[in-house]
């Protein structure tokens, strides 16, 4: 019985021993960050508290960042052409809307042309309806103020083929006065565009430009079969000879003008004969003789 009793404490006294021993896990000290040194923050980007990165040298206020108008658009489609470069002419279809009450106010789709026939009349369908073409884009030239400022900035980033849906503000729009009574007072407008084509502006002259006043003339325009050349019309080019003159002849000299005293005689250019019939003088001849100048003249005394 002493027996067992001893085989259980040595039993007890081995397992705490052998439970002191076991290795205890490693615990994961926290890293600990370095504060930024001064020269270093001082590279970083300066932040506003509107989120805005603001370049070196601007300093951050405070106040609330607005915005007073902005262009919005979807891209529908995206086109795989020719990229929508500034400075060039576009083609265009396009339908537009009010964005107030959804109103149609204008769309490329409902301009088209009657089919004429061979003798240039308008043909009919079955209905006696006169037939119509395919819509036809409007073209516009970019950048250059013939259209609404939304549509000079609305079609960057699109290529030929490519549809977007525009937002335009009346700020980029129409403005506070519209265009009654289809377009109102300050309304936005809602624009699904496609970019139908993109190509070269026609050569024109404008002024400070190359073709303008001062510098060399245009070539003119060809003329038809059988018509006379046209007159260059570029600065600096020689006028056409009058109907009727022959260049090669030389012009014949002004007429001598009358001169102003009765008196003289009149000399004929490039003579020097006066002419046949020249007036009198005007101091009348003596009729008799006159006496000395020491014996006055009696016409009663005997010679």
């Amino acid at each position: 019985m002493k027996r067992i009793a001893l085989l259980i404490a040595l039993a007890t006294t081995v397992s705490s021993a052998f439970a002191q021993t076991a290795t205890k896990p490693a615990t994961a000290k926290p890293a600990t960050a370095k504060p930024a040194t001064g020269s270093t923050a001082a590279k970083k980007p300066a932040v506003a508290a509107t989120g805005i990165k603001l370049p070196p040298g601007v300093d951050p206020v405070k106040g609330i960042l607005k915005t007073a108008f902005a262009l919005r658009y979807q891209d529908v489609k995206i086109g795989t052409g020719a990229p929508a470069e500034p400075g060039k002419l576009y083609k265009v279809h396009y339908t537009g809307w009010l964005a107030s009450d959804g109103k149609k106010f204008d769309s490329s789709f409902d301009h088209r042309r009657p089919v004429l026939d061979k003798d240039g009349k308008p043909e009919n369908d079955a209905d006696g309806k006169p037939k119509l073409g395919e819509a036809e884009p409007i073209q516009f030239p970019q950048g250059r103020r013939g259209v609404i400022p939304g549509w000079d900035q609305g079609f960057e980033g699109m290529k030929v083929g490519g549809k977007r849906r525009l937002f335009i503000p009346y700020q980029l729009a129409y403005g506070e006065l519209g265009r009654p009574p289809v377009i109102p007072a300050k309304a936005d407008l809602i624009f699904d565009i496609e970019l139908v084509d993109v190509s070269d502006m026609p050569a024109q002259r404008m002024p400070g430009a190359p073709g303008g006043p001062g510098a060399r003339p245009m070539p003119p325009r060809p003329a038809a079969p059988g018509a006379a050349p046209s007159a260059p019309s570029g600065p600096g080019a020689t006028p056409a000879p009058p109907t009727g003159a022959n260049p090669s002849s030389p012009a014949a000299p002004a007429p001598a003008t009358k001169p102003t005293d009765p008196t003289a005689p009149t000399v004929a250019p490039n003579s020097a004969k006066p002419p046949a019939s020249s007036p009198a003088p005007t101091t009348p001849a003596p009729t008799s003789p006159t006496a000395p100048p020491d014996k006055p003249a009696n016409p009663a005394q005997p010679q």
